[in-house]
């Protein structure tokens, strides 16, 4: 059972209604869509940084511009680890609800 059936049941169970059948996860929402452009946001910092660090050491590229694409990347992924810790916590919570 994942997140959303247990936050779905839960609500249904207070509402009065017995879930007859599995609640299925909705197609790509707004969190989900969320989600998936904060990782696509990483990746794409991650992998410019990666381009610039090799620029720099063909000797293209500038040790500034190096250090602000490693920044970035690293705003992105604190970010998403950030996100993972709140989908985590809510997670742990609707787990201790009662049912």
């Amino acid at each position: 059972m994942n997140p959303l059936m247990a936050a779905k049941a839960y609500s249904a169970i207070q509402g009065g209604a017995m879930p007859t059948a599995p609640v299925a996860a909705p197609q790509q929402s707004g969190f989900a869509e969320m989600l998936t452009n904060v990782m696509g946001d990483m990746t794409g910092a991650s992998r410019a940084a990666e381009t610039q660090m090799a620029s720099a050491v063909q000797g293209q590229g500038s040790l500034i511009d190096v250090v602000t694409a490693v920044s970035s990347a690293e705003a992105s992924l604190e970010q998403v680890m950030a996100v993972r810790d709140q989908v985590i916590s809510a997670y742990q919570e609707i787990m201790r609800m009662p049912i």
